[in-house]
C-alpha cells in the first residue's frame, strides 16, 4: 500500500507553511536573536511586566510618519490634522502635538482629549455627522480652527450656536464627491449612498445661500471619501473635484482660502499588500495645490500609527475539533474588533522563536460569540500552550473601538521610545466595570 503523502490534519504543508515571522514584521518592530522587539525593547518584557492582553506602540514609528507627511509637504502651506479616532491615547496624542500637530476631531469629548494633551486648539477642526449644540459650544468656547460641516441643518445650527454666543464660527462644507475609494463598504464615506458630506450637487448653493449669515466665516471646502485607500487614484480624483469647486466660489467672492482633502491613506496590514508611499501620494497632491492659491490640510490616521502598534496576548489553551486546530488567547474581538467587523487581516508572530512544527490553526478568544476571532485557517510557526504572541500592526482602531463586552476589562497599554517603555493606560479592574452604575 503506497505511503499517505497528505500531511496530519492541522500540520501546514510545504507549499503552504507560514511565512518566517521576520518578514511579517516592520519597524518599529523586529527580530534579535529569536526575540521580538519594539524598538531596543524585548516584548516578552513588556508582556511579563504589564500582562496582556496589551496594546505596544513605538514613538519612533509614529514620529517617522509624522515627519514624512511634514517633509513631503513643505513645499505648500499646509496643517497636518491628526485622526483622533485612530488612536485617542493622551501620550499618542502628546507625541504628535510636541510635533506640531493638529487634529481632525469627531466629538467634544475628543476635543477635551486634545486639550488634555497639550494639543493646540487652533489646530482643530471638527468633522462628524451628528455635533450636538453642546458639541459646537464647547468647541467655540475653546477657539478651536474651524468646523467642517456635513449637513445644511448642521450648518443653521452652527450659525445660530455662535451668533447667541457673539461669535463667528469658522466653516467648510464637507462636500460628498461621489467618489468611490474601492475600500471596505464600512470605511468607504465618498458615494451619494453614505450618510457623510453634503451631496456636491448642493455645496454651490448652499455657499451661496449662507454666506452672509452673521454667525459664519467662511473659510473652506473639504472632503474625506473613505479610509484604507491603497490605490490614491480615487483620492486624487476627489481632490481635483473639490478644488475646481473652491475655485468657482472662491471667482464669486466666497472667501475660500483651505482645502481639506481628509485622510484614507491606506497601509500594508500583509507584505502582499501595497500602498502608496506617504511622498508619492503628497507629490501627486502639490502638484495639483501649485500655484492654486489655497493652503492644504490633512487628515491622516491610520497612517500615521497602525504600523506602530502590536497588541500582545498569551495562548491561554489548544485545542483540537475535527480537522481544525484552535489556538485561545486571552485578548479578545472586545480588545480588537477589526477581524470580527472588517474581516480584516492582521499578521500574527510569535514573541520568541521556536523549533516546532508550522501549524494551519485558528486564532480565537475567550467571548461567547463565533465571531471572535483573529485568523481563521492561518499558516502559523510553532506555538505552544502559554507563549505570547503579537497581532501586528495593530496602532489604530484598535484600543480606541474596544469595549467591555462580556464584562471584560479593556487591556493596559504602553509606550516604547528607545531603549524605555511605560504604561501609559492602566489596565482596568473589575471594579471599573461598575463604577458609576447603581442598585
Amino acid at each position: 500500500m503506497p505511503l499517505d503523502p497528505s500531511p496530519p490534519t492541522g500540520v501546514a504543508p510545504a507549499d503552504t507553511a507560514a511565512p518566517k515571522p521576520s518578514a511579517l514584521v516592520s519597524a518599529p518592530f523586529s527580530y534579535r536573536g529569536g526575540e521580538l522587539y519594539c524598538e531596543a525593547v524585548r516584548l516578552s518584557e513588556i508582556a511579563a511586566s504589564a500582562g496582556t492582553p496589551c496594546y505596544v506602540y513605538g514613538a519612533a514609528g509614529i514620529r517617522e510618519r509624522f515627519r514624512a507627511y511634514r517633509d513631503a509637504l513643505a513645499g505648500v502651506p499646509h496643517e497636518i490634522c491628526y485622526a483622533v479616532k485612530a488612536n485617542s491615547n493622551l501620550a499618542v496624542l502628546k507625541l504628535l502635538a510636541d510635533m506640531g500637530s493638529g487634529f481632525d476631531i469627531v466629538s467634544g469629548g475628543e476635543l477635551y482629549r486634545v486639550l488634555r494633551a497639550g494639543g493646540d486648539p487652533a489646530k482643530v477642526v471638527f468633522s462628524g455627522v451628528g455635533k450636538t449644540e453642546e458639541d459646537i459650544r464647547y468647541a467655540l468656547e475653546r477657539g478651536i480652527h474651524g468646523f467642517n460641516c456635513e449637513s445644511e441643518s448642521e450648518l443653521i445650527l452652527l450659525a445660530a450656536t455662535a451668533h447667541r454666543a457673539g461669535k463667528r464660527a469658522r466653516v467648510a462644507l464637507r462636500v460628498n464627491p461621489d467618489v468611490d475609494a474601492n475600500t471596505h463598504r464600512y470605511i468607504s464615506t465618498g458615494l451619494q449612498e453614505h450618510k457623510f458630506g453634503i451631496p456636491f450637487a448642493d455645496a454651490h448653493r448652499i455657499y451661496l445661500q449662507y454666506r452672509d449669515e452673521p454667525g459664519l466665516e467662511w473659510v473652506g471646502v473639504s472632503c474625506h471619501i473613505g479610509s484604507q485607500i491603497l490605490n490614491v487614484s480615487p483620492l486624487v480624483e476627489a481632490i481635483e473635484k473639490v478644488l475646481a469647486l473652491a475655485t468657482s466660489l472662491r471667482n464669486e467672492s466666497i472667501p475660500i482660502r483651505e482645502v481639506d482633502i481628509g485622510g484614507g491613506l491606506g497601509i500594508a496590514y500583509c507584505p502582499q499588500e501595497a500602498p502608496t508611499p506617504i511622498p508619492a501620494y503628497i507629490a501627486q497632491v502639490i502638484e495639483r495645490f501649485h500655484r492654486s492659491g489655497f493652503s492644504l490640510a490633512v487628515e491622516p490616521g491610520r497612517s500615521l500609527v497602525a504600523e506602530s502598534g502590536a497588541l500582545l496576548t498569551r495562548v491561554l489553551h489548544r485545542k483540537s475539533a475535527s480537522d481544525r486546530n484552535f489556538l485561545i488567547v486571552d485578548a479578545a474581538m472586545n480588545d480588537l474588533i477589526r477581524p470580527s467587523l472588517y474581516s480584516a487581516h492582521h499578521e500574527i508572530v510569535p514573541l520568541t522563536l521556536g523549533e516546532g512544527q508550522p501549524e494551519i490553526a485558528d486564532v480565537v478568544g475567550p467571548v461567547c460569540e463565533s465571531g471572535d476571532f483573529f485568523a481563521k485557517q492561518r499558516a502559523l510557526p510553532a506555538i505552544a500552550q502559554g507563549e505570547w504572541i503579537a497581532i501586528c500592526t495593530a496602532g489604530a482602531y484598535g484600543f480606541s473601538l474596544s469595549s467591555n463586552y462580556n464584562a471584560r476589562p479593556r487591556a493596559a497599554e504602553v509606550l516604547v521610545d528607545g531603549a524605555s517603555w511605560r504604561v501609559i493606560r492602566e489596565r482596568e479592574t473589575w471594579e471599573d466595570l461598575v463604577r458609576g452604575e447603581s442598585i
